[in-house]
This record gives C-alpha cells, structure tokens and sequence, in this order.
C-alpha cells in the first residue's frame, strides 16, 4: 500500500530537488538502522551529513554510504572533522579518505577551529574538483558571534569560492547562530544571508519544530532545512504540506479559516 493520495496539498518536486531539500543530522546509526529508516522516507530526504566526526570512528561507513546512494541520498561528511584535519596539516589525507569512502559532498566550516576566511575558501576550492561543496557560516560559540555584515560577507564570499549551498548555524541546540539563546530566530540575520546569496543556496539549520514552521510560513514549503533529526523527517514533510496546525494554512482553501 503506498501513501495516500486524496488531499490536495502544495507542490514539492521529485528528487533531485534543487529547492525544498531537507539536510538531516546523522549521529551515528548503523547502515542498518539507515536502510530501514530510508526505507520508508527516502523521498523527503536530500541529504544526510554525518555529524561530530562520527564517520571517523564508523568501520561500517561506506556500507552506510552504499544505503545512501542507494536510496538517492546524497551523503555529506561534517565539517568539524575536516576542521580538526586542517589544523593538524591533514586536509587533504581526510579528503582522499572521504572520496573514497564514497561522500558525494564535504562540508567545509570554521565554527569550531580558528580558521582564516581564505584559508576556508581555499579548502573550499580544494574539495570542489571532487565533491559537492557545501559551507557553514556562523560560530559554534555563543560568545564569538558574527556581525550582521559578517553574515552577509562571508556567505557572498563562500558562494563565490565555490559553494554549492551555505548553511546557516544553528547548531543541534538551536540557541546560537541564527537563533538567539531562547531558539528565537533573529530575521535580521536570516534577511542578510538571503540577501546575499539567495534564497535557493542556503540551508537554515532549525532542528527545533517551532523554528521549521517559522521559516516554512515565512518562505513557503520549498525552502531548505538543516540539522533535521532523523525521526522527525516525516514530521518536517508534514509542516511542509501544511499538515499540521503550525502550517496548516499552506494547504486549507483560501475560504477556509484555520482554528486559532
């Protein structure tokens, strides 16, 4: 038996999308557990980053990575393992390891390892002739925060070195980046990343359900969400297609009113 069918619901195109993808969190589930899981969302999963240098330790991962690929999803090794790589003067041994392993993209960061701009942009360019390059902006740190300028600058910077997608911080917590401590989005910061790379290049890392709506009812169901938990990814399809009372506007008639 497949997936209903009998609601008229908002468009979401087929996978490859190049909009509306949904960046899952990977913290470390076996090949198992991944091909179980896909087995039943696939079609609502673009790409799955292994997090916290997980990948590193797992004996299993390119089992892990043959699932992915298998299940059209591409597969995303975290930027804090590169980081830690770069300053040990490893960069390249860790991006060799991740090429043949079977990663279709790398994440290249700068939240957690003191990493100048063009150091970045030049690991950037490093990765780009073997995988798809996606970026992170923003600190870890709660104490070391960006300027609004600094947003702006370095996603525009980041996409002009190479960056096929730039993420924005928000961290598993969802309190720091584009979030304030409370998980509050800060829309000046949101604004100045759209501004300056455009919509369909940046994905909002929001692992938290109130924040996934915010930026659903904000910029419509095709715009690109990160950092989501792997047993919430039907929960933000759902949000997407106006399922749920958070976003149920996106898929009521417009003569209906939604109960407040």
């Amino acid at each position: 038996m497949g997936p209903a069918s009998f609601l008229t619901l908002p468009s979401r195109p087929p996978k490859p999308r190049s909009a509306g993808l949904t960046h899952v969190l990977d913290t470390g589930v076996t090949p198992a557990v991944a091909a179980d899981l896909l087995g039943g969302t696939a079609p609502y999963v673009d790409i799955w980053k292994t997090g916290w240098g997980t990948a590193y330790l797992d004996g299993r991962i390119a089992d892990k990575l043959a699932v992915l690929a298998a299940h059209d999803v591409a597969s995303c090794l975290g930027g804090t393992l590169l980081e830690i790589a770069w300053a040990q003067g490893a960069a390249e041994a860790c991006l060799a390891w991740a090429d043949d392993a079977g990663f279709t993209h790398v994440e290249v960061s700068r939240g957690t390892v003191p990493m100048a701009l063009d150091a970045k942009h030049e690991l950037v360019r490093r990765a780009a002739d073997r995988f798809v390059v996606v970026t992170e902006v923003g600190a870890k740190d709660p104490a070391q925060q960006h300027t609004l300028a600094q947003w702006g600058d370095e996603a525009g910077q980041d996409r002009d070195a190479g960056a096929a997608l730039v993420v924005a911080e928000g961290r598993q917590s969802g309190t720091v980046g584009i979030y304030d401590g409370d998980g509050t989005v800060r829309e000046d910061v949101v604004d100045e990343i759209v501004d300056a790379v455009g919509l369909d290049r940046i994905v909002f890392e929001a692992p938290r359900a109130g924040q996934q709506a915010w930026f659903v009812r904000r910029f419509g169901p095709g715009v690109n969400l990160g950092n989501v938990a792997l047993d919430e990814i039907l929960s933000v399809e759902t949000l997407r297609l106006g399922l749920r009372s958070d976003t149920a506007e996106v898929s009521l008639p417009v003569t209906a009113e939604p109960v407040r």
